[in-house]
């Protein structure tokens, strides 16, 4: 399915059989019997605003397939991508985006057999139902947007006082050094986590790290990664210190490589090393120990210990590391969904990297009984991967999550359970 998007859509422009439908015509439908794919950029489906427009979101119900991730997948990604959304080929499929997008998507739709698609051209302005937005989408910002706020333009949702922008990686600085986005600074993930069990570091420690990147309790922190587990490491890190406004580049540095936008080479070092302002912790409980789970182990149904490991690990068939000699899973623990292996999302992020529909991932938790109501706390290896599924939880508003710091490595290490 490689092609080169645009030429392909102004071909398809002129060869297709119109297929256009108005925002009146899918309202007119039974709400079970129709299926929606908004096949805009991610970023508007989360909740950001597209230009001309005062408000974001999505038609609720629909699933995102952005139309630009097409050229990105072969014809069995694409399917393995339709079957996890759950789209049958059947049912009337609604699309919207730009009127290129649509006729790309609809034309490889029937070519996966799907028999009744319209497109819907219109601004989502002109859908009378209310736009379902992720609570919290405004801590998930795109390229665009930060590109926007570095050179001083009008962006929406932005910083209250003064922001940083800070790229996460494990070790030294080497590709940072290479090329990284203007003005940020550089987070060694060595420098808020530490051996053997990998947990965050005492919060003197913290404080003094945070002074070094210029950071204080009323700083917008915005967190980027070639890897994104990392800078969700770090922003989940940061917000059990008590940064009030953390957000991450959704896609990481890809994303911004993609977008085209400037680079530089070298080093920012810090300039002013503000006191944080409060004492760490400010949010104690997004972090949690061995004996705050075993708590929670005591009531299942008000609360939930999600495992985000892979399935393999999460069965006991490997340990997920060289340095994790034991295998299993905690006892009590249910499935969060995860990736491929102890080093991979896969279920939590898109072809392009960016976030997926946490929408669509509360789905696969509801199988396992993890509900927004509870308190849920994920934890994996030693909490990178936990970070990611934390965020998840955030961008959609749940008030009561946590990463258990310590996850499988530190909960096998115990004599008992």
């Amino acid at each position: 399915m490689r092609f080169s998007y645009l030429l392909y859509a102004v071909a398809l422009l002129f060869s297709l059989p119109s297929m256009a439908a108005t925002f009146n015509d899918l309202t007119t439908q039974p709400t079970d019997k129709v299926q929606v794919i908004d096949c805009r950029n991610s970023n508007f489906f989360n909740g950001w605003p597209q230009a001309g427009q005062s408000q974001g979101g999505h038609i609720a119900n629909a699933v995102n397939i952005d139309a630009n991730w097409l050229p990105l997948l072969d014809d069995g990604q694409f399917k393995a991508l339709l079957k996890q959304d759950n789209l049958v080929a059947t049912k009337p499929t609604y699309l919207y985006c730009e009127l290129a997008g649509t006729q790309v998507l609809a034309h490889e739709l029937t070519k996966q057999g799907f028999t009744d698609v319209h497109s819907i051209n219109q601004p989502l302005s002109m859908y009378q139902g209310k736009l379902i937005a992720l609570p919290n989408f405004q801590h998930l910002v795109s390229a665009a947007w930060l590109n926007n706020l570095i050179h001083g333009g009008s962006v929406n949702y932005a910083p209250k006082s003064d922001f940083k922008i800070v790229e996460v990686n494990w070790g030294p600085p080497t590709k940072y050094l290479i090329r990284h986005i203007p003005g940020a600074y550089y987070l060694n993930t060595n420098d808020i986590e530490s051996e053997p069990l990998w947990n965050h570091v005492p919060p003197a420690q913290l404080a003094k790290v945070l002074s070094n990147l210029d950071i204080n309790q009323n700083t917008t922190v915005i967190v980027y990664g070639h890897n994104t587990m990392a800078a969700e490491r770090a922003a989940q890190i940061m917000m059990y210190a008590g940064v009030k406004d953390v957000r991450l580049l959704n896609g990481g540095f890809p994303a911004w490589l993609a977008g085209g936008y400037d680079t530089e080479a070298f080093y920012n070092g810090a300039k002013n090393t503000p006191k944080f302002g409060t004492t760490i912790p400010a949010n104690p409980d997004a972090i949690i120990d061995v004996a705050q789970v075993k708590n929670m182990l005591k009531d299942t149904t008000k609360n939930s210990v999600v495992s985000v490991r892979s399935w393999p690990e999460y069965m006991g068939e490997t340990s997920g590391y060289d340095y994790i000699k034991a295998k299993g899973r905690i006892i009590g623990a249910k499935w969060g969904q995860s990736g491929v292996d102890a080093y991979h999302m896969n279920s939590y992020f898109n072809p392009d990297q960016t976030y997926r529909n946490p929408y669509a991932i509360a789905k696969l938790w509801q199988k396992w009984g993890i509900e927004p109501q509870q308190n849920v706390t994920f934890y994996c290896g030693t909490g990178w991967r936990a970070s990611v599924a934390y965020f998840d939880a955030y961008l959609m508003g749940w008030p009561n999550i946590s990463v258990f710091d310590g996850g499988w490595l530190e909960w096998s290490l115990q004599p008992k359970h």
